[in-house]
């Protein structure tokens, strides 16, 4: 996924892993990537923006 690219809804566009379990995490609307606000490797706590859906 990158800035620019079309979503849907449901889609998964990030991957979490914690606890060497990966939890796939999706879109909660339909658009297009206006900003990720992380990268891989980044430590992430509940309440984070991820992405930005526009």
């Amino acid at each position: 996924m990158a800035v620019g690219d079309h979503v849907e809804e449901g889609q998964d566009v990030i991957i979490l892993e914690s606890m060497k379990m990966e939890i796939p995490i999706a879109a909660e609307a339909s658009g297009v990537v206006k900003h990720i606000h992380v990268q891989e490797g980044d430590f992430v706590n509940e309440g984070d923006v991820l992405v930005e859906i526009e």
